[in-house]
């Protein structure tokens, strides 16, 4: 998973987000355990080339789950040989058993090939993304 948040860090260009603040094992542990996460790599000779982290979303409107796919990143030496479309097609397999509806993931306008590689495997919606501030004063 340290290796996982580094490839995250240096393919997010987001070193700080992935590695300034690591949590410790235990919260780590704790986490992989949970049965609505999910984390696949790619590894090659012990070396993380690629992953994903979803996370399983229980519905209320119907008795379903969707799957969001959280992160997702090949390192940059190794793009553009199908890691990515194998993490997704490991990660449908996973939706299946797990009796889930739909994967969904957020691409960003600006990162081409990542949105090249949604359009090739689903359906694209356009939507738009807020954030929104925690402990934020009431509304008037």
């Amino acid at each position: 998973m340290r290796a996982l948040n580094a490839l995250f860090g240096r393919a997010f260009a987001e070193p700080a987000t992935y590695g300034a603040a690591p949590p410790d094992d235990a919260y780590l542990a704790g986490l992989l355990a949970r049965e609505h996460v999910a984390v696949l790599v790619a590894e090659q000779d012990g070396a993380v080339l690629g992953g994903l982290v979803a996370y399983e979303l229980d519905k209320f409107e119907q008795a379903r789950r969707e799957i969001y796919i959280y992160d997702l990143a090949v390192d940059a030496e190794h793009r553009r040989r199908g890691i990515a479309t194998a993490l997704i097609r490991h990660l449908q397999a996973h939706a299946a058993r797990r009796d889930a509806w739909v994967i969904f993931v957020q691409g960003d306008p600006g990162d081409g090939p990542a949105l090249a590689l949604y359009d090739r495997l689903g359906a694209r919606e356009d939507v738009l993304h807020f954030d929104l501030p925690v402990g934020a004063p009431p509304l008037p």
